[in-house]
């Protein structure tokens, strides 16, 4: 660990000098849906991410009751390439979601920040007025990741070929040389988050999520995904696929009764207090939002909007701490806004591991009823660049439902950022 951080919990809040803050006048989600997400090598582990893309997209706008044509942009993350035509993802779900070919898209990749850089964009486009309507997208295929080679296009020398499992070496940051895990340890040291609190967190995160699935709040946000063609003027069409038996995968499938008791027996996978069943899952899965511009949400019906996008900040931390970053992003955010983390009613931080989330709802001095109330990704599962995007939905959701006005989205990235999303319901 940098010497700079052994000594005491450091002040995370000066990393927010230098962040990057954006507010957006005009930026309105009219709605939004996403896949299940499902675990690893579960029944989406055959469908590239540009399908589980254009699942998503299409049932958002869908739901929006926008027609394609009136969106100017696709704005599509995705972190790790996972089908051969993975170059094109983000044009390819723009285009078989319905828009028309004289829109363009492009791809975004911030790491695990990824679905809130999607988004971010798409809100400064239709703040500036460049469009009326913007697609926004997060898809990954945690089960389609490669077994790699990087060293082999001049042939094979004799015992040195290499082929490793992109997923796993993604994992290791070889700046820092440090584990995304070694880097939720260090937190934990840094912020006193134990074993047992670790454990604890999880387990309160499956609990919640339980709750809120019975409930049917996470299926509010979901799109069943079944096997379909689809299609597209002068395009190619496209399968959908399942498994054999599959007819539908409707709800996500890590969520499950987790006692304290059987996280407390597994063992330390980086030496500490982070274990496969205190860490965020690994899925597959997608999200997809829209967002227009006020009067061009007012046209769709006032029932239609959800909320407004109202600002963005991207910080940078020290890599061996990344967990940390969605602190400096979101004080980054409050002191452009004039706002203290009491004026959030909600917050919704991704739990890319146990004692990493619970380090930053401690460095935010955020209650517990105010943080992830319906659990997060150790319940429900991370999917790179989905999650942004899940993040931002889910948020605002809740707040409709509980008459809230504020929240903020965020998550951690690899190699030291942290991104937050501030998003306002009328």
């Amino acid at each position: 660990m940098n010497v700079a951080l052994e000594a005491a919990t450091p002040d995370w809040t000066r990393y927010a000098d230098a962040a990057l803050v954006e507010s957006f006048a005009d930026a309105t989600l009219v709605a939004g849906a996403r896949t299940p997400f499902v675990d690893l090598n579960g029944p989406l582990a055959l469908v590239s991410p540009t399908d589980l893309g254009i699942h998503a997209a299409r049932a958002a706008i869908a739901r929006a009751g926008i027609d394609p044509a009136r969106i100017g942009v696709t704005v599509a993350g995705n972190c790790t390439q996972a089908s051969f035509d993975s170059l094109f993802f983000a044009r390819h779900i723009g285009l078989y979601a319905g828009m028309a070919d004289d829109k363009p898209a492009h791809g975004v990749q911030r790491l695990c920040t990824t679905g809130f850089e999607a988004i971010a964009q798409g809100a400064r486009a239709t703040s500036a007025g460049q469009v009326e309507a913007a697609l926004c997208v997060g898809t990954e295929s945690m089960s389609r990741a490669p077994v790699a080679s990087y060293t082999s296009r001049g042939g094979f020398g004799l015992g040195q070929v290499e082929f490793k499992d992109f997923l796993w070496e993604a994992l290791y940051d070889t700046g820092c040389a440090t584990a995304m895990g070694g880097t939720a340890e260090n937190l934990a040291r840094l912020h006193g988050v134990s074993r047992e609190d670790t454990d604890a967190y999880a387990v309160a995160s499956f609990a919640r999520a339980l709750e809120a699935q019975a409930a049917g709040r996470l299926a509010e946000e979901i799109a069943p995904v079944v096997e379909a063609v689809f299609e597209g003027k002068g395009l190619k069409p496209r399968k959908l696929s399942l498994p054999r038996k599959v007819a539908e995968v409707a709800a996500d499938t890590h969520v499950r009764p987790t006692p304290l008791e059987a996280l407390a027996k597994l063992k330390p996978v980086f030496g500490g207090v982070q274990t496969g069943g205190n860490s965020s899952a690994i899925v597959d899965g997608a999200a997809a939002v829209v967002l227009t511009t006020r009067a061009a949400a007012a046209g769709l019906g006032g029932s239609a909007a959800l909320g407004r996008v109202v600002a963005a900040a991207a910080a940078g931390v020290p890599a061996e701490v990344m967990g940390i970053g969605p602190v400096p992003a979101t004080v980054a955010l409050l002191r452009k806004l004039g706002l203290g983390a009491g004026d959030i009613d909600l917050f919704e931080i991704n739990e890319a591991f146990g004692a990493q989330a619970e380090a930053v709802r401690r460095a935010l001095c955020v209650p517990r009823e105010r943080f992830n109330v319906n659990g997060g990704a150790i319940a429900f599962g991370h999917p790179l660049a989905a999650t942004g995007v899940r993040c931002v939905l889910s948020v605002m959701l809740e707040l409709r439902r509980r008459g809230l006005k504020r929240g903020i989205a965020g998550a951690c990235a690899g190699g030291g950022q942290g991104m937050a999303v501030l998003v306002e319901v009328d």
